[in-house]
């Protein structure tokens, strides 16, 4: 995915300069966000609603103030597990104004320019941070197969599995054993799909035609299985504060904590996302102070109207530029294709079984629990890395998300330890002939990556550019992705870049010519 070029900068300017491209486009990602919206707001334990309001939300408005023109943002499996164990403990009720005050910090955020802060978090943390929050995924939407309701953790989930499995009975099929086997329906098509698909249909989505087929499957049929509860009015989604009251919640400690690590987590996989968006495409960067301005927007939004919470999502941003979009007007014409279907046909959604949007979350959430990344990270950067990854990804699913992410992030700074009295980067530019010159000093840490980040990005791109990393003493993981990533995108824009340093220094990154 990172590797793949697909578009180029825009030839023409203006919103419709390349309509065709993004009209078409939109229908790809609208195809791929509807059931993803729908089934993270169930998984969040949420009426499916709220995942589609905040999916309109995040295409129609944020999609006009992005930073980051190709990101499509909307409900993120990100925050499914953290959302779900708030709304048991607090209610849905709190989470609007929680949700508020979370996009109130991330305007606050980007106004003072923190989206820099934000893009120096360890990797490892973030890729274990994903992959605890994939396994609590699989593990809860495994009871969704079955027509029963995830339990409050997931220590308790994977308890009640064997119990699941062991209960089926196929000589007298009943209600379990159908919702199961739709859910089985819907992943088998998803899987098979992405290995057979023929290449004219590339971009139609296998969560789609495995949602498609269960349901039809068990209106055919007239399955007795859970269906999705659809409001009689979809208006009744929106659902606006009435008096102060609504704000109470915040006037609670640990309600402000909880805005506080939505806040945090919904800007760093958010950031992560326009990161590897920029990594697919040869077009207009982001820009991440406004992207998280435009996050803080659409959260803020969201917690009015009483839905979910959004992230700049990989998913439907990937599908939107392998798409051929080329403009902000393909995300912002997502969000009104969304808008328009369930105003317009809500009693198709009611026909959509339960167990087809578990068997959908069982796969994006398995997507998750990506073991290429620690395998890279040993293999690049050494045991420390690896450790901090598995680390944050056992704590998350025994304990919780935040604890999981702030032991990550404490274990991190074990890498600055060698370094501490020289954690100080020196970091130069200058003309060298044809080249420019970008010279680093000192110690490369995640400290000094914000200050890295805005030299390599204001570069030229038709100049060649000699990276001299001669008196880097040494270099934490962090940076050396960091680098890595940059060094991969001028690789793939042509460009003749060099690279000098020491061969320790050099080792985890990739070789220039």
């Amino acid at each position: 995915m990172s590797g793949t070029t697909v578009a180029a900068t825009p030839e023409r300017s203006g919103p419709f300069a390349h309509f065709g491209r993004d009209f078409t486009a939109s229908i790809v990602v609208f195809l791929v966000a509807m059931p993803l919206c729908m089934g993270i707001a169930i998984a969040s334990g949420v009426p499916p609603e709220k995942g589609l309001v905040t999916g309109i939300i995040g295409g129609i408005v944020v999609g006009f103030v992005a930073g980051s023109p190709l990101q499509v943002s909307g409900p993120a499996a990100g925050l499914a597990v953290i959302v779900f164990e708030f709304v048991r403990e607090n209610g849905l009720e709190a989470l609007g104004p929680v949700l508020l005050l979370a996009g109130v910090l991330q305007l606050i955020a980007g106004v003072f320019k923190m989206g820099g802060l934000f893009r120096a978090i360890s990797p490892a943390v973030v890729h274990g941070m994903l992959a605890g929050i994939g396994a609590l995924i699989v593990i809860g939407q495994f009871h969704i197969l079955f027509d029963e309701k995830p339990l409050s953790s997931g220590l308790e989930n994977i308890a009640m599995m064997p119990a699941r499995v062991l209960g089926l009975d196929f000589s007298s099929v009943e209600a379990t054993e159908l919702a199961l086997g739709l859910g089985a329906l819907t992943i088998a098509i998803m899987i098979g799909w992405e290995k057979l698909r023929p290449k004219s249909l590339g971009l139609l989505p296998g969560a789609l035609l495995g949602v498609v087929a269960a349901t039809f499957v068990a209106w055919f049929f007239q399955l007795g299985v859970d269906r999705i509860a659809v409001p009689e009015s979809f208006g009744s989604a929106f659902s606006l504060p009435t008096n102060t009251a609504w704000f109470a919640p915040l006037a609670s400690p640990t309600l402000i904590i909880a805005a506080v690590a939505i806040a945090f987590i919904a800007s760093a996989e958010t950031l992560l996302s326009a990161a590897a968006v920029d990594r697919m495409h040869d077009g207009v960067r982001t820009q991440y102070d406004k992207e998280l301005r435009a996050q803080g927007i659409g959260n803020f939004l969201c917690g009015v109207v009483g839905a979910l919470p959004m992230t700049g999502v990989i998913v439907r941003s990937s599908a939107n530029v392998q798409a051929g979009a080329r403009t902000r007007l393909s995300t912002i014409l997502h969000g009104i294709w969304i808008l328009g279907f369930v105003s317009l046909l809500p009693w198709l959604l009611a026909e959509i079984p339960m167990a087809a949007l578990g068997g959908v979350l069982v796969i994006t959430g398995w997507r998750l629990v990506s073991l290429k990344h620690v395998r890279h990270l040993f293999k690049a950067h050494g045991l420390l890395p690896a450790t901090i990854w598995a680390v944050t990804f056992v704590l998350v699913v025994t304990t919780d998300l935040l604890t999981g992410v702030l032991v990550g992030l404490a274990l991190s700074v074990v890498e600055l330890l060698p370094h501490v009295r020289n954690l100080r980067l020196k970091v130069e530019e200058s003309d060298e002939g044809e080249h420019r010159r970008v010279a680093l000093g000192g110690a490369a840490t995640f400290v000094g990556l914000p200050r890295l980040n805005k030299v390599l990005e204001r570069q030229p791109a038709d100049r060649p550019v000699h990276l001299d990393l001669d008196h880097v003493s040494a270099m934490d993981h962090t940076t050396a992705e960091t680098l890595s990533e940059w060094i991969g995108r001028r690789r793939r824009s042509g460009q003749n870049d060099r690279i000098s340093g020491s061969e320790e220094v050099l080792r985890p990154l990739p070789t220039l010519g």
